[in-house]
């Protein structure tokens, strides 16, 4: 499931430029999905969990994170049920989550 969510992030990674910070999705297996988009083109990769710290890093399934870019899952109301926690800054996430909704 981890590489079909780095697929479709990257297919998505030009969206991402204006993002400006770099966000880390943790995943509850254990394994770490980066997107950098400090940099030119975006980065994207699967990472380990003691990489530096990002400007945000957001706690979530890989099977809800899956729901979130497909659209079948809100956001707002995964924050609020407890489905993604976030780590850093309140307003990059809030940014990532109306890209990931477009």
């Amino acid at each position: 499931m981890v590489e079909d969510i780095l697929r479709e992030l990257q297919s998505r990674s030009t969206s991402f430029r204006s993002l400006k910070a770099d966000v880390r999705f943790a995943l509850e297996d254990g394994e770490a999905v980066r997107v950098n988009a400090r940099e030119t083109p975006v980065a994207i990769a699967r990472e380990g969990a003691g990489d530096d710290d990002p400007d945000c890093t957001i706690r979530i399934s890989a099977e809800n994170l899956k729901k979130l870019m497909d659209g079948r899952l809100n956001p707002m109301l995964a924050f609020t049920m407890g489905k993604l926690k976030v780590d850093g800054s309140m307003g990059v996430a809030m940014k990532l989550a109306q890209l990931l909704d477009d």
